[in-house]
């Protein structure tokens, strides 16, 4: 018995003991969430969402639903394969299956060397998206980026439902990095996108990027506009952009940013990231820079641009400051190409453009744009500042021509001028009280290179009339009196005279 009543009593001490330990427990875990290990769903006790809530979130939630419904069919997606050469001296550094076993020996020097000037054809393999634009019988033809389809030699388009067509390129162009592609089908069925008005877009709106992102086909993101005309594009495309937090990775380029009305608004054609996936930095084509270029594709296999002919440079204050342009809004024709339109209208370098056909000018590349959608024979308005003086001049506008846009034997003056600033003096280290304008950039043949005028010269007077800023510069450019133009300047030290150049 005494040991029976011993062992209880051991028996109560340690539970009582182990009662103790986890109240203590509980109670410290309680003051303390931050120190328990485990939290049980149950624990608390869940709160009702109110009908109101639901019904927000339904709608919200039918709303996504029927804009996607309403787009995916009119998203494809593109696998292209363009064929490309590299040298032999290149082939290695390619990943074995870009590699062309199927080389022969023509293309690869005509020995068998494999090092001769054509090198070596691989093939490279790239998935992209498309919009369908149009339907002209049984043909579709499909928006995308150039940099997507612009090359390519073999295309195939997947539609939504997934059916697979042959398609075969129309046309592209890297300025806009648009390019068209068609395909047949007897399926009238096939539906069309519907358009819409990028200009109408502001930071904010709601929007849905669609396309194939890393090859997931039909994918529907959605986020903010988050900014309009934004710049700096790469491969110096000339578009403005529509910049957009909707998720946009590699395979959504060509691809549409649709608005809530199930509209068009923008082609998603890259990103800014610093990881090569969407930090929320995308950037679209507002749809209102390609709609004319959609004709231009069918009717003629390219875009046909509008040539102005000259030189449009953006202004920073300084240089605004330097011409007596400060708080104005515009662009400064820089150069003039001898005999082209502008030339004809009566502009001059030194003007600077402040509308086109009742229309603010605000920026080169919008400039560009809108000079690019005026047809050939076209005659347009546009207003100008000259020596402080407001005008109008009309120009009869031309079709851009490449081999004419870089004759630079035809660019008047032939060089970019530049205001001598406290750090361009510093750097060339000039005399403090030296005035004039510094030359860069010599176009080779131009008028400036047959006169003699070279890179680092600074020009004090024209015509032996003073300039000391690129306002006088440029007056005395405008001056028609004069039947011949020379410069003085002076050349690492010393004042020497430039050949006349007769206009």
């Amino acid at each position: 018995m005494k040991i029976l009543t011993k062992k209880t009593g051991r028996i109560a001490f340690v539970s009582l003991g182990a009662i103790l330990c986890f109240t203590l427990v509980v109670f410290f875990s309680t003051r303390n969430p931050g120190s328990a290990q485990t939290a049980y769903a149950e624990s608390k006790p869940a709160t009702a969402i109110s009908a109101e809530t639901i019904s927000f979130l339904e709608g919200m939630q039918t709303a996504n639903r029927s804009v996607s419904q309403a787009v995916l069919p009119v998203v494809v997606t593109l696998d292209v394969i363009e064929t490309k050469t590299v040298q032999d001296n290149q082939l290695n550094a390619l990943p074995w299956f870009f590699r062309n076993p199927q080389a022969t020996p023509d293309n690869e020097g005509g020995d068998g060397s494999g090092t001769g000037q054509n090198g070596r054809e691989y093939e490279s393999e790239g998935v992209g998206s498309g919009i369908i634009v149009r339907k002209t019988g049984k043909t579709f033809y499909v928006l995308t980026n150039q940099h997507v389809a612009g090359a390519a030699n073999e295309i195939s388009v997947t539609l939504y439902d997934g059916r697979v067509f042959s398609g075969k390129l129309v046309g592209g162009d890297e300025r806009k990095d648009i390019a068209l592609v068609s395909f047949e089908s007897d399926d009238s069925s096939i539906p069309v996108a519907k358009m819409g008005d990028s200009d109408a877009v502001q930071a904010g709106d709601i929007v849905f990027a669609v396309g194939a992102p890393l090859g997931y086909i039909s994918s529907v993101t959605q986020g903010i506009v988050s900014a309009v005309g934004r710049s700096g594009g790469p491969n110096e495309n000339i578009n403005d952009f529509i910049q957009t937090d909707a998720a946009i990775n590699q395979g959504n380029s060509g691809g549409p940013l649709v608005n809530i009305y199930g509209e068009v608004v923008g082609i998603n054609a890259w990103i800014a990231s610093q990881s090569g996936g969407s930090q929320g930095l995308g950037f679209s084509i507002p749809i209102n820079n390609v709609k004319k270029a959609i004709d231009d594709f069918v009717s003629d296999g390219k875009i046909k641009y509008g040539w102005l002919g000259i030189s449009p440079v953006d202004l920073d204050k300084e240089l605004l400051a330097d011409l007596g342009l400060t708080d104005k809004k515009g662009v400064l024709a820089m150069q003039v190409f001898i005999g082209s339109p502008a030339d004809k209208g009566g502009l001059m370098p030194g003007d600077f453009i402040v509308s086109l056909n009742g229309k603010d000018v605000k920026a080169a590349d919008q400039l560009t744009r809108d000079i690019g959608d005026i047809p050939s024979g076209q005659t347009a308005a546009f207003g100008v500042i000259r020596n402080g003086k407001t005008m109008e001049l009309k120009v009869k506008i031309e079709e851009r021509d490449e081999i004419n846009v870089s004759d630079s034997s035809k660019l008047w003056p032939g060089f970019i001028p530049y205001a001598l600033t406290a750090e361009v003096r510093k750097q060339l280290k000039l005399d403090g009280k030296l005035k004039g304008i510094l030359v860069t950039n010599v176009q080779a043949k131009s008028a400036a290179a047959v006169m003699g005028l070279q890179s680092g010269d600074v020009i004090t007077r024209v015509n032996d009339k003073d300039v000391t800023n690129l306002g006088d510069l440029y007056s005395r450019l405008a001056d028609r009196s004069a039947k011949e133009i020379w410069f003085d300047v002076v050349r690492e030290g010393q004042t020497v005279s430039t050949l006349r150049f007769k206009r």
